[in-house]
């Protein structure tokens, strides 16, 4: 056996690669005014004659999933739109995105002050999506400081990197650094405006913070499916 010098460091030829990275599309509806006004009359209309579900929400008001009845043609151009997305995004081994049939599900949640939604995924499905109509008091005052200051509400829309299973880590203040040599986090806040329109993977877990403001938040979000077309 040699004799190696512990003292002298190895030589080492490397390349920093990323793999399996989670896709999301972060995009805008462009002069979509009219619809989101609808959509958002269409929202009110229904939360006055349904009591709602109970899902990942925790003192917000959640629509039944058929919107794309009662959401008249607001919600079917949302969905298409949606899926157009999502074709893009997609690749399957066997067909074209189009060989697919596509479908949606979709409903409100509206949100007043204290209410959240649970971290959660949207098994069975292919995509998710997310528009946002309002985001209620983006600042809200803070009577408690000095006039004129403001204080965060809360509300935000945040993904979890499903490759981080924290509870088993005995270090949870580990981080790995990725491809860009940044660390990555397990944890990531998004930052959300009227009109904005986010579709991920169905199996990426993501929730709302809790919500102090005091007008009510609107959003909009959609299962998005895809099965083969029958010969």
């Amino acid at each position: 056996m040699r004799n190696h010098d512990n003292k002298t460091p190895l030589k080492v030829e490397a390349q920093h690669l990323g793999f399996f990275e989670t896709p999301l599309a972060y995009t805008r509806l462009k002069d979509a005014e009219p619809l989101l006004e609808d959509l958002e009359a269409a929202i009110f209309k229904n939360m006055a004659i349904s009591a709602g579900l109970n899902r990942s929400n925790i003192g917000g008001w959640h629509s039944d999933t058929d919107m794309l009845n009662w959401g008249e043609s607001a919600a079917v151009k949302l969905a298409d739109t949606a899926i157009k997305i999502c074709k893009r995004l997609s690749h399957f081994q066997d067909s074209t995105a189009d060989g697919y049939d596509w479908s949606v599900s979709m409903w409100a949640n509206v949100t007043s002050n204290g209410g959240l939604n649970q971290a959660h995924a949207h098994p069975g499905n292919v995509w998710a999506a997310v528009l946002y109509l309002d985001l209620g008091d983006d600042l809200g005052k803070d009577l408690s400081e000095a006039p004129g200051s403001i204080k965060d509400v809360g509300g935000a829309f945040y993904i979890e990197d499903p490759r981080f299973p924290m509870a088993a880590m005995h270090n949870t203040a580990a981080r790995l650094i990725g491809s860009n040599g940044q660390p990555q986090q397990y944890e990531v806040e998004l930052n959300l405006e009227r009109g904005n329109l986010l579709v991920f993977p169905a199996w990426l877990k993501h929730g709302v913070r809790q919500y102090t403001g005091s007008r009510q938040r609107v959003s909009v979000a959609m299962n998005i499916d895809a099965v083969k077309k029958s010969k």
